[in-house]
């Protein structure tokens, strides 16, 4: 995919990986749509946009808002996307099955997992032929890996997000010739991974930028970002 002319959408980019991985695409060239929940208050996107010269859009979005995802898609209808890049994560308030409640199960399943996939399915008109589409998931969701437990609320979404994007690419995307991702970005210091991650966050967005514009095979992949295969 040539960085020239190209446009990608970053859902998520106030902080933290989602903002990285703005800043990094829009130094290699891209042009970039970033969206936050407070796009007012997304500080770090909006000191990146007025820095910009035009090549850096802020939009906002709530993506457990079904409203908020048609609207989105209206303002963008004559936008084209080269790269869809769908950032969402919340861990929960305790992780646990036993220690949570149905709201909090609720939430981490509606923002990792259903808004997700209803935002790429609301915006697949507007990403163009041999574009990408790529979800941020974790190694946690692999049901292959899991041999520690914990994290439960976590883990189940993550694993729900990659039976949806599987799901996704075998309905919607079914006869787009889009490559679609399912992104792990490794343990990074963010205000999730915590401090004693071995990744700062320019690492790993270096290393998803780099899996990003590589060629794809056309099918779904399950990368980490270094580009290996993870096991589902």
């Amino acid at each position: 995919m040539s960085r020239k002319s190209s446009t990608a959408l970053v859902a998520g980019a106030s902080r933290g990986l989602g903002l990285g991985l703005a800043r990094e695409l829009f130094g290699r060239g891209w042009s970039v749509i970033g969206t936050a929940r407070d796009a007012q208050k997304a500080e770090g996107l909006q000191q990146l946009a007025a820095a910009s010269d035009g090549r850096v859009v802020v939009e906002t979005l709530d993506i457990d808002d079904p409203q908020e995802l048609e609207a989105l898609a209206g303002r963008l209808k004559d936008r084209r996307i080269d790269l869809l890049f769908v950032n969402a994560g919340i861990s929960g308030a305790h992780g646990s099955i036993e220690r949570s409640t149905d709201e909090d199960l609720l939430r981490v399943m509606q923002t990792n997992a259903i808004g997700p996939i209803r935002l790429a399915q609301r915006l697949l008109p507007q990403v163009v032929d041999g574009g990408k589409i790529a979800f941020m998931t974790s190694l946690m969701g692999s049901i292959t890996d899991n041999g520690s437990g914990g994290f439960d609320l976590y883990r189940i979404s993550k694993a729900s997000l990659n039976m949806l994007t599987r799901s996704f690419v075998a309905t919607a995307a079914r006869d787009r010739n889009v490559s679609v991702l399912s992104l792990h970005p490794g343990w990074v210091r963010t205000d999730m991974g915590g401090p004693a991650a071995p990744l700062t966050v320019q690492e790993s967005v270096q290393g998803l930028a780099n899996v990003l514009e590589a060629r794809q095979s056309g099918k779904h992949q399950f990368l980490d970002y270094r580009g290996r295969e993870l096991p589902w």
